[in-house]
């Protein structure tokens, strides 16, 4: 992928993203005058969107990044050991820091 596509790409994610996280950050339900079990059904229901803006705002980190990586000249190239980040990958996370055997690796260990 070359950059130019790349950076649209995750400018466009980058949009997405913060929209996404600008609506689930939204105002809290008010939880007077409701039973014991509607407040907490809102507290799941905050549980919920807390955990949908932490995955966001991860996701939303990792866009940035690769924004930096394009801007230092080394994006495409994994993080960890410096190969390229195969073509299929980067079409289908624009994001991905780490070539496949490494993401596999990092993910194993934690």
């Amino acid at each position: 992928m070359d950059d130019a596509t790349a950076r649209a790409q995750l400018k466009n994610m980058l949009a997405e993203l913060d929209r996404s996280i600008m609506v689930l950050r939204g105002d809290p339900v008010a939880v007077a005058d409701r039973s014991a079990a509607d407040a907490g059904s809102d507290l799941t229901g905050a549980d919920r969107a807390q955990a949908m803006i932490d995955v966001a705002t991860r996701h939303r980190t990792a866009v940035v990044d690769a924004l930096e990586r394009l801007d230092a000249g080394v994006y495409g190239r994994c993080v960890d050991c410096d190969k390229p980040v195969p073509e299929g990958r980067l079409a289908a996370r624009p994001e991905a820091a780490r070539c496949v055997r490494c993401q596999s690796e990092r993910e194993r260990r934690r």
